[in-house]
């Protein structure tokens, strides 16, 4: 028996950890219960000294001082400001105004805005209930498909997953050791053509089954002039003229500054626009000169404020202006100033974001602490290196691998939430998928994508928790776990579409912060004439930056 635990003690340890995360224990102390167990079986048996545990309290303060890990409280922190502030109430009305006229206009708006979402708050919970209490009942007065309703919903808050400043993009920068600004980069473009594809799959139905997607009722549009004009022709000009200014900076800054980078560029060519928008809706507002319509000037107030926050935080993230924990202080800040700005800060709000933000940052680091304690034991029992023969040795090689690991995690997502896979699974195939020569930036994007899923499996899913706890009674559970099956099919679409199509997410050139240093040691032959009896030869000792 204690021949078999000492060849086996790694498989047997993560197969007592998958027991002890299914039975329900919490997960930070199973893997922390898990890790002390195994690490003193391992020292009983002698494959480990008791000196490796000596080296946890190091590890633990490493924790405490990692900077990359401050941004998850900033952000959240942001986040639970922008909800609670009402700017997701404010961001679905406008929007679905604007789109209400063409069937299937609110779920459009619904996953429009759950993308505006995600880029400002990065969090799930915030962007599922806002929309659950604001646009669910609005679907369902005017005849939305239950299931549908439910299902985008749950699914536009999800976005918040892949879509930069996501949360799950931080720690899987962390535990990958890559850039937190080179994952946001990498993740941008797959968030967008996720969110195409739920609208297109909106148009889908829009276009086989009318009746379950209907256009918002004349009555229902509340934007319109007095005259009866959407006014969508004028946002559409200001929109318009917009891009041409920001068309005609880009162009003149340019040619002034050939050096910028075109990022840089493009991002300053934006904010001109954009600020010089809201300042001519100002403008338009102050001086009643009634150049904009009610819907183009309602518009412009509620999207220019997010969207310039956007640019605020992530902008100066993907310039290197700032590191993404410097870009989250300014985004809370940020938030603050906007929920200022709309006379909607108050000590209670403010205290509740506090209290959140304290509960899931100590969720975090209590995973994190716990995660330690088990890769510590598991890599001196070699677990890391069973791991790697069983990853490597999988047929069709690099592919064979990725469909592996991304069938695993889609199934433990049925159980554990995307931090717990995380902190458990990524630091394990990390380096596998290193050593067959994978972009751990393009892997972290790809992993990211498909947790995504664990929001919207049946029965765990937590958007649909989350859901289900604002929904009326007359969306049954069954609905919206319905509802969720195609958008689940979507999400796994895009796995696919990543691993077949690796250049949808862009990975840029990363500095190696790995130096190459060369060590030579230039000894001269003996020569016994040359020094004096019993004294060594001398030895010239040079370090060349490049290898010879």
């Amino acid at each position: 028996m204690e021949a078999f635990l000492t060849a086996n003690l790694a498989p047997i340890m993560f197969a007592v950890l998958v027991l002890f995360l299914l039975s329900g224990f919490p997960v930070a102390f199973a893997l922390a219960a898990n890790g002390l167990c195994f690490g003193l079986l391992g020292i009983e048996l002698g494959l480990l000294k008791p000196e490796l545990l000596q080296a946890l309290p190091n590890r633990i303060f490493g924790i405490m001082a990692n900077d990359t890990l401050l941004a998850i409280p900033f952000f959240t922190f942001m986040g639970l400001i922008l909800e609670r502030s009402g700017m997701a109430e404010d961001l679905l009305d406008t929007i679905g105004q604007l789109f209400g006229p063409i069937r299937g206009g609110v779920a459009y708006a619904v996953i429009f805005v759950g993308a505006l979402l995600a880029a400002t708050t990065g969090v799930v919970a915030a962007s599922v209930i806002s929309m659950g209490l604001i646009s669910l009942p609005v679907m369902l007065r005017y005849g939305y498909d239950r299931k549908l309703a439910a299902g985008v919903i749950a699914a536009s808050g999800t976005l918040a997953q892949i879509i930069p400043p996501s949360l799950v993009l931080i720690v899987m920068a962390d535990q990958l050791g890559r850039s937190v600004g080179d994952m946001y980069r990498a993740a941008f473009a797959p968030g967008l053509l996720l969110t195409a594809l739920y609208a297109g799959y909106v148009l889908a139905l829009s276009i086989f089954k009318p009746a379950a997607v209907p256009a918002l009722p004349l009555e229902a549009r509340n934007l319109r002039q007095p005259n009866g004009d959407s006014g969508v022709r004028s946002l559409l000009v200001l929109v318009l003229g917009a891009v041409a200014a920001a068309w005609l900076f880009a162009h003149y800054w340019g040619e002034r500054h050939p050096a910028m980078a075109s990022d840089e560029l493009g991002i300053a060519a934006a904010s001109f626009g954009i600020v010089g928008t809201f300042l001519f809706a100002l403008l338009n507002r102050q001086f009643k000169l009634g150049l904009l319509s009610r819907m183009a000037e309602k518009v412009v107030f509620v999207m220019v404020p997010p969207l310039a926050l956007i640019f605020l935080v992530l902008g100066t993230i993907f310039i290197g202006l700032a590191t993404p924990t410097e870009g989250g202080g300014m985004g809370a800040m940020g938030a603050l100033l906007l929920a200022l700005f709309n006379r909607r800060l108050t000590l209670d709000l403010t205290k509740q974001a506090m209290h959140s933000t304290t509960r899931l940052s100590s969720f975090v680091v209590f995973i994190l602490i716990g995660s330690t304690v088990f890769s510590l034991v598991f890599r001196g029992v070699n677990g890391d290196l069973w791991v790697e023969h069983l990853l490597s040795a999988l047929p069709g090689g690099s592919t064979g691998f990725l469909i592996v690991v991304n069938l695993l995690f889609f199934a433990l997502a049925f159980f554990l939430d995307f931090f717990e896979l995380a902190f458990i699974l990524v630091p394990l195939v990390g380096p596998v998928a290193d050593k067959l020569g994978i972009d751990l930036i393009w892997f972290g994007v790809l992993l990211g994508v498909n947790m995504q899923t664990s929001f919207m499996h049946p029965p765990f899913g937590f958007a649909l928790f989350y859901l289900r706890s604002v929904a009326p009674k007359e969306v049954k559970t069954s609905d919206i776990y319905w509802g969720a099956i195609p958008f689940v099919l979507i999400q796994i679409l895009m796995v696919a579409l990543i691993i077949g199509f690796p250049q949808l997410v862009t990975v840029g050139k990363k500095v190696d912060m790995k130096e190459q240093l060369e060590l030579r040691l230039d000894s001269p032959a003996p020569a016994a004439e040359e020094h004096k009896d019993g004294e060594p030869p001398p030895l010239n000792f040079s370090v060349d930056d490049e290898k010879k």
